[in-house]
């Protein structure tokens, strides 16, 4: 046994060289149709792309990615993705979702997925620290109280504070208040767009009437308008007549 071992010892290692030079070859042809290949596989396609408006004028936001080339039918331009944009941290002061007179629903600025970001709600207290609270969703919902108070929501991504918005929730007398106000500056406005509505009609009105009142008269008395429109295509022509006449002779 310890013969034919070391036999077939001998024998690989005299094979060895020859394997190794067998593994190495490749099969003619198959190279050059792999590097012929290769650059179809992985070869970028070449499309014209823009960038839409941002959604949003502040905070975050999307905005489409637009293709220049390759549309279905005769569309100069086609969506081909979307993609984040962002402006502005401050928004100013916001709209709530909805309310009533018990309670008010304020939401934060942000874009789908909502657990991708952090929320951080504030009441702002004139004059001293802001007061964090314990709710950290992307929706609240607050109950009006005797006071009215201002909200504000910060959207964090990282640490970092990429949206800012505040809401005034005012108490039940002051939303009664408030609607009241409104309800005078919808007032106003009707009547203002009354008395210039008004005012056209009667401007006109009184046009037309001096209309009429020109062609009845034109109608009652078209003999002496006719005469009088003779008589000064006649004098016209007299005048023409002169002047030609003493520009012929000045010539002479």
């Amino acid at each position: 046994m310890a013969v034919r071992a070391c036999s077939e010892a001998l024998l690989l290692l005299l094979l060895a060289p020859q394997l190794t030079v067998l593994q190495d070859m490749e099969p003619l042809g198959s190279g050059d149709e792999t590097r012929r290949a290769e650059p179809g596989l992985n070869a970028p396609e070449s499309t014209a792309l823009e960038v839409g408006e941002c959604t949003v004028t502040c905070g975050i936001g999307i905005q489409e990615v637009l293709s220049t080339s390759g549309c279905p039918g005769k569309e100069e331009k086609c969506i081909v993705g979307v993609k984040e944009c962002r402006g502005p941290v401050d928004c100013g002061w916001g709209r709530p979702i909805s309310e009533n007179s018990t309670s008010v629903m304020m939401t934060c600025i942000y874009i789908s997925p909502e657990n991708r970001f952090q929320y951080v709600w504030k009441v702002l207290i004139p004059d001293e620290p802001a007061s964090i609270l314990p709710n950290d969703s992307a929706i609240v919902v607050v109950h009006r109280g005797m006071h009215s108070v201002t909200y504000q929501c910060e959207t964090h991504e990282n640490g970092t504070t990429i949206a800012s918005v505040k809401y005034t929730v005012n108490t039940t007398t002051g939303l009664k208040i408030k609607k009241a106000k409104g309800k005078l500056r919808e007032l106003s406005k009707k009547r203002w767009t009354n008395a210039i509505l008004i005012f056209c009609v009667v401007t006109a009105v009184i046009l037309t009437i001096g209309v009429i009142c020109i062609v009845v008269f034109i109608i009652l008395h078209w003999a002496l308008v006719k005469a009088g429109l003779e008589s000064k295509c006649g004098r016209g022509n007299k005048d023409k007549k002169l002047s030609d006449s003493s520009s012929v002779s000045t010539l002479e």
